[in-house]
């Protein structure tokens, strides 16, 4: 066994450049994992600026400088993100205060169709099963409202540390927009000299990173923008607040479409009952859900690595275990650069075998 493990370490570990990048992983998650809350602002940075350097690189060839470029898409994202809050926010607090203060009545409503089960159903359910289910359902529904207070309270004690954020974040996004060469210059400086699989790892990355950062950003708001104008024209009650929620799951590859089901459904049932209109709205969303999956992605991520829904559903639970919200969101680029790297390391070892 010892033998084993001694000629599979001279195997893998005999090239410096794999050793390098062995290390360079291992520093830079040791890093996130233990200073991750203090790099959060950088983090956030990085992927805004991932997110702009695209129009910044289409400015730049249609004539202008780096600076010039970065100071219109910077103005233009702050300009939208602006729009977006005074007139998104309000509606969206609007319709989740309305949502809260009438859980007790949906409850009311749900307690009322339920007992009606035993009478339709007297072979399958009985009124213990019902009253137990309510009971449960009960229990939840003050979980929950204690849990929307101490994120409220929590909220509030935390508006300094968000006015931080709303200050920090742009500066760093803007800087690393106008002085990118110049950045990655010092990287490539602080870099060992050994560095050509992390060479070849980062074009790769960086290429997949910058495509998924984009496609992701445009999938969010037209799975958004689509489903607000599909409740909008059922006349599904908290409609924007629905909407957001849906564009937002697909950041959640399979689990978050899955998840945001649910609140859809039940918004939908208790507004219109067991209808044609219910039907018709499940139809609707369930159809939004299929073109998103089977035509959206496909186009918008036709450059990403293909990874099977095994480790995409993986990379998600591990990923965000770790590194909470932005776990999840770079779950299939974290997964791309895993099988990157070894794939890399593979080819390396392999080219140093054949020269050997």
């Amino acid at each position: 066994m010892l033998d084993y493990l001694k000629q599979w370490y001279n195997r893998k570990f005999s090239d410096p450049n794999a050793v390098t990048l062995f290390l360079l992983l291992v520093f830079g998650v040791s890093l996130i994992v233990f200073f991750g809350n203090l790099l959060a602002p950088i983090l956030i940075a990085v992927a805004l600026a991932y997110l702009l350097d695209w129009p910044v690189t289409r400015l730049m060839h249609l004539g202008l400088s780096r600076l010039l470029a970065s100071i219109v898409t910077f103005t233009l994202f702050v300009a939208l993100a602006l729009i977006l809050v005074v007139t998104l926010v309000p509606v969206i607090w609007q319709q989740s205060t309305t949502l809260v203060t009438e859980l007790p009545e949906m409850l009311t409503n749900v307690q009322i169709w339920l007992h009606k089960l035993p009478e339709l159903f007297p072979n399958i359910i009985d009124q213990a099963q019902i009253n137990e289910l309510m009971q449960s359902l009960r229990r939840r529904a003050v979980a929950m409202g204690e849990q929307l207070l101490t994120l409220s309270l929590s909220s509030i004690a935390n508006v300094m540390a968000i006015m931080v954020y709303l200050i920090v974040v742009p500066l760093l996004v803007f800087f690393m927009l106008k002085d990118r060469d110049e950045l990655m210059s010092h990287l490539n400086r602080v870099l060992p000299s050994n560095r050509q699989l992390i060479s070849q790892v980062g074009q790769e990355m960086n290429l997949q990173i910058m495509n998924y950062i984009r496609g992701k950003a445009i999938e969010v708001v037209v799975v958004a923008v689509v489903s607000f104008i599909t409740f909008f024209a059922f006349d599904l009650r908290y409609a924007a607040l629905l909407s957001i929620m849906v564009g937002f799951s697909v950041l959640i590859p399979y689990i978050g479409a899955a998840v945001v089901t649910i609140p859809v459904l039940l918004v939908a049932f208790f507004q219109f009952g067991p209808t044609s209109t219910f039907a018709w709205i499940a139809v609707a969303y369930f159809i939004i859900q299929a073109l998103d999956g089977n035509l959206l992605v496909p186009i918008l991520f036709s450059e990403a690595v293909s990874l099977n829904p095994v480790y995409i559903i993986a990379a998600v639970v591990v990923f965000g275990g770790i590194w909470g919200f932005w776990g999840v969101f770079f779950a299939i680029p974290l997964a791309s650069l895993v099988k990157a790297v070894l794939t890399a390391w593979s080819s390396g070892v392999e080219q140093q075998t054949n020269a050997g």
